[in-house]
Parts: structure tokens; C-alpha cells; sequence
């Protein structure tokens, strides 16, 4: 049986509960029942307590600080249960994770104790110059982009749970960059002197690390001529490649399962994955569910490029794994592979391909059938008169 006393005027409750030793308090303040633990045993201490606690809160009420509506925190905490149990199976845990891990390094910390009504267009912009001004090293657009993401997803839980009527305006101001990006990539001269140079390191390297230097280059290979993403590379497993004969080119491939950002899809090699592959086999005891390349060795692939010169492009941009499979989509281009087989083969779109890798489709294009010029009848009356065109073409 709980016991119970008032104080203050009957403004406070002082109570304790049958199995507890600590006298709780409550009050009714600004539409909204308050309560917290005293922790303390005593009772004439536990009403100090909660005298001190009640006007505490008086004054807090009076300058605002109350919130009778959920906070962000509180949303935030529902949204990262919600969405784990329900994505279970459906998203990589590394995804999920991603969200976890923005809302508790920038989200929370910037709107946590902010009421959902307080969070408004001019406050998302807040954020985002908070963002620039106080990381050491300003973050990319595209992570400025899933913060934001994260945090619509949030605010849409508090819309099902009618805390919220709809969402604020998220859009970045002053328009999204015009210019196009072109992927960094080796280009075929850069991809030779890479391959080279991995395969000098490999020859060079002795003792426990000559095996890490031998699978660096085959795995370099290896994604040069599948065009996997590094996810999908290091997801890779014995069970998912198939050596095959390919009928339509007459040469041994590899036919590949992917499983990656964009769930299962296939993969057919050229045949320069093939012997990389196999060395891989040949190099490790494995059991069919083990991945092909369970270590990335980013610090030598880093240390190689370092050395020979080729870690930044000749626009600024830093190559990393992910440049091999640009490669493979450039090299594929200038070579006259069709770009929508290209998209498929490489689970994107001909859209993604064709605002990326529009320097390299150059190739692709067909003079002939560009420069084509339909000759024109001249208007009657007009046989004497000089062709304006013709000069003008001279």
C-alpha cells in the first residue's frame, strides 16, 4: 500500500511505494504531471526536497523551459528502436547503425531538449552551419545529406504519433552544386602503374606480411574487373562466385552473387578476375561460406598510392577502393560497352552512369551519325544566289 502526504498547500504529493525505501514526489505543473525520486529515506527530509524541487520547477515554467510537448531526444530514442526491429532482415546492420551513430554524435546533442514545434526550418539551417563551423575538418554534402535524412525520418515518427502536424522545410538554401563531379578513377596508364606497383610490393614483401601484399593485388584485380563497391567486395563469399564459360564472349568469367547496398543482384567479370580469383583459392584453406577478402589492407593500399603518386586526382579528389569500381565502369565505356548492360552489370542506373562518367562516353558517341547533314532543296527563284551554308562550312 503506497503511503501518501501533501504539502504546500496540497501542491506537492510526498509518497512512497509498498517495495520501495525511497519517499517520491509529484505536482501537476504547466498542464503536464511531474514526478522524481527524493532518494532520500527520510521523511521530513524527503518534503524538503520536494519543496525545493517544486519551486525549482515554478521557475523553470516561468522562463519557458518546461516542455509540454515531446522532445527530439524522446522521438529519437522511439525512431532508433522502431526502425532496428522493423528493418530487421531488410537493411545491413551497418546501415542502421549509421542512423544510430548521427543521432547520438550530432542530432541528439544539437536538438535533444528542443520541443518537435521548435524544430523549424531556420533551426535545421542552424544546424547545418553549426556543423561547418565546429567540425575540425567541415563534413562532405553528402553526410551533411544523411544527418538530414536521419532527422526527417525522426520528425516523420512524431507525425504518426500525431506529436507533430507536418514536417519543416529541410531543403538545403541557395541551390544544390551545379557542377557535375566526375568520379575519381584510374585511368588506364594510372591502372597499369597501380597494378605494377602492388605486384612489385607482393614480390618484395617477405615474412608474415607477404600474404596481406599478395591478396592487396589480386584484390585490386579482382575489382577492377568486376566493378563491385568495397561493401559488396568485403561481403563476398566463396559461395557467391561461380567460374564459368561464357558462351556469348567465348571466354571464362566469373558469374557473381552480389549482396550489397542494393540487396542481391548479379555480376558478370571480364576475364581478368578470373586468375586473381583463383590465386585467392589457391593462397587460403577456406570453407565455402568464408569471404573471399576478409581484410581490406587499406593502410598498404593507402602506403602504394602514396608512393607512387596517384592518391588525389587531378581535380583534388581522394581515390580509394571505391575508384576501382569507377574504373571499371570508365574503362568499360571508352572501350564501347553499352551503357545500359554497364548499369546493369553494375546494379545502378543509366542515370547514375551517365551524370558521372559523362567525360569517358565520349566514346561511346557516334560521329557519323552526329555529323550527318541532310541536304536541302533550294527554294525556286533562288538558283542564283551563293549557298550561305556551304561558305559558311568552307
Amino acid at each position: 500500500m503506497t503511503e501518501k502526504h501533501t504539502i504546500m498547500g496540497g501542491k506537492v504529493y510526498v509518497y512512497r511505494r509498498e517495495n520501495s525505501k525511497f519517499w517520491q514526489c509529484s505536482t501537476f505543473l504547466a498542464g503536464k504531471n511531474h514526478r522524481t525520486s527524493t532518494k532520500e529515506e527520510s521523511l521530513s527530509l524527503a518534503k524538503q526536497f520536494a519543496e525545493d524541487w517544486f519551486f525549482s520547477l515554478r521557475d523553470k515554467d516561468r522562463q519557458g523551459l518546461i516542455k509540454n510537448e515531446k522532445t527530439f531526444k524522446q522521438v529519437a530514442d522511439l525512431f532508433a528502436h522502431e526502425y532496428e526491429a522493423m528493418t530487421k532482415g531488410q537493411r545491413s546492420p551497418k546501415w542502421v547503425e549509421g542512423h544510430k551513430a548521427r543521432l547520438r554524435l550530432h542530432l541528439v546533442p544539437f536538438f535533444g531538449d528542443k520541443g518537435l514545434s521548435e524544430i523549424t526550418a531556420g533551426l535545421i539551417q542552424e544546424y547545418r552551419i553549426h556543423r561547418m563551423e565546429t567540425a575540425a575538418k567541415p563534413p562532405a554534402r553528402s553526410t551533411l545529406h544523411d544527418e538530414i535524412v536521419t532527422l526527417s525520418q525522426v520528425l516523420k515518427v512524431a507525425i504518426r504519433y500525431n506529436w507533430l502536424q507536418h514536417l519543416p522545410d529541410m531543403s538545403q538554401p541557395y541551390g544544390a552544386q551545379s557542377k557535375v563531379v566526375h568520379r575519381p578513377w584510374f585511368s588506364p596508364k594510372q591502372y597499369e602503374q597501380l597494378y605494377k606497383a602492388t605486384r612489385q610490393n607482393a614480390a618484395a614483401t617477405g615474412g608474415r606480411h607477404k600474404k596481406q601484399a599478395e591478396d592487396l593485388h589480386d584484390m585490386i584485380l579482382f575489382a577492377a574487373n568486376t566493378g563491385l563497391r568495397p561493401d559488396e567486395l568485403f561481403n563476398l563469399e566463396h559461395r557467391d562466385v561461380e567460374i564459368v564459360e561464357d558462351g556469348d564472349t567465348d571466354e571464362t568469367i566469373l558469374v557473381i552473387e552480389v549482396r550489397g547496398k542494393r540487396g542481391v543482384g548479379y555480376c558478370k567479370s571480364t576475364k581478368g578476375a578470373v586468375r586473381p580469383y583463383e590465386r585467392v583459392c589457391q593462397r587460403n584453406e577456406y570453407e565455402e561460406s568464408d569471404k573471399v577478402f576478409p581484410h581490406n589492407h587499406l593502410r598498404m593500399f593507402n602506403r602504394i598510392l602514396d608512393e607512387q603518386d596517384l592518391k588525389v586526382d587531378r581535380d583534388g579528389q581522394k581515390r580509394t577502393l571505391y575508384s576501382l569500381r569507377h574504373t571499371y565502369i570508365c574503362l568499360r565505356l571508352m572501350e564501347g560497352a553499352d551503357i545500359y548492360q554497364i548499369a546493369k552489370n553494375c546494379r545502378t542506373s543509366v542515370e547514375m552512369i551517365e551524370k558521372h562518367y559523362a567525360a569517358h562516353i565520349k566514346n561511346t558517341l557516334d560521329a557519323s551519325a552526329i555529323n550527318v547533314r541532310k541536304v536541302k532543296k533550294k527554294p525556286k527563284g533562288l538558283s542564283g544566289k551563293k549557298d550561305a551554308t556551304a561558305d559558311y562550312l568552307r
